[in-house]
């Protein structure tokens, strides 16, 4: 299996300049609307992402411009056939190193934000998009370097997941989103829950926002997000939490969090 690997709490590290992902589908125009618009078109733009739809009947080699056929062993539904993919794969691929070949799949492992980091700094994607009833497991045994979910429930096709993958990788490219640390303090990029945002004004419909937020005591402001970035977390995932590596600070911070909530997260 090829492979970029990325150290642990390396995202700041990430240097890839430019991000090229070949998304496989018979349905390329379902991605016009995502790749040609906001953050990507953006990005596009610029210079650092090199992002294509690429229709995988254009490498069939019948008059039907085939790219399924029944299952051995019968049952119902179509399988994507091997030739194909394998030939659009090589064809995308030849003479490059390291590429990850990406397979969106119900069977994957989950997808998440530590798999996109990867991808980033891997810097070259091939996605494929499945379809009917799954691929030709050859394709995934011989060809596919990442099988991945973005959940636990079935779709058409891969497309929204390949979509969902393109989205979440190419804003860790430096320069796509225009501020280096606009993803440093996201969700999941340290094993958290994003604590609450709030703009102007600072009362709306007799809603006021905390007064913390209001006093330019920035050390304060720190804590505080931090905090309800914690509380965030044990209140809607806590299995980040069994997972998190925390600071004495946020040991000291959890506790504070149990007993206002009058209960033991850990």
């Amino acid at each position: 299996m090829n492979d970029c690997p990325i150290e642990k709490n390396e995202v700041n590290a990430i240097t890839a300049a430019r991000l090229r992902v070949d998304i496989v589908t018979i349905f390329p125009e379902m991605l016009d609307g995502v790749l040609n618009n906001s953050m990507l078109k953006i990005g596009r733009d610029k210079g650092l992402l090199d992002l294509r739809a690429v229709n995988l009947r254009d490498y069939t080699t019948d008059k039907h411009h085939q790219t399924d056929d029944t299952p051995f062993g019968g049952g119902a539904g179509m399988v994507m056939i091997p030739d194909p993919i394998f030939r659009c794969v090589e064809d995308l691929t030849a003479g490059e190193t390291g590429a990850r070949v990406v397979l969106t799949t119900p069977g994957g492992k989950p997808y998440t934000q530590r798999k996109a980091e990867e991808f980033a700094a891997c810097g070259r994607l091939v996605i494929l998009c499945g379809r009917y009833e799954g691929v030709d497991d050859r394709v995934r045994e011989h060809l596919v370097t990442d099988e991945v979910s973005i959940g636990d429930y079935v779709l058409t096709g891969g497309e929204i997941a390949a979509m969902a993958i393109v989205d979440s990788v190419a804003r860790l490219i430096p320069g796509v989103l225009g501020r280096g640390e606009s993803f440093e303090e996201e969700s999941f990029s340290e094993g958290l829950l994003e604590y609450p945002h709030f703009s102007k004004p600072a009362e709306y419909r007799g809603w006021r926002i905390p007064e913390i937020l209001l006093g330019g005591n920035h050390e304060a402001i720190r804590r505080w997000r931090r905090k309800e970035s914690m509380r965030l977390t044990l209140e809607r995932r806590p299995d980040l939490l069994k997972r998190h590596n925390f600071t004495h600070e946020d040991r000291k911070l959890l506790v504070e969090i149990e007993a206002e909530l009058g209960l033991r997260a850990l």
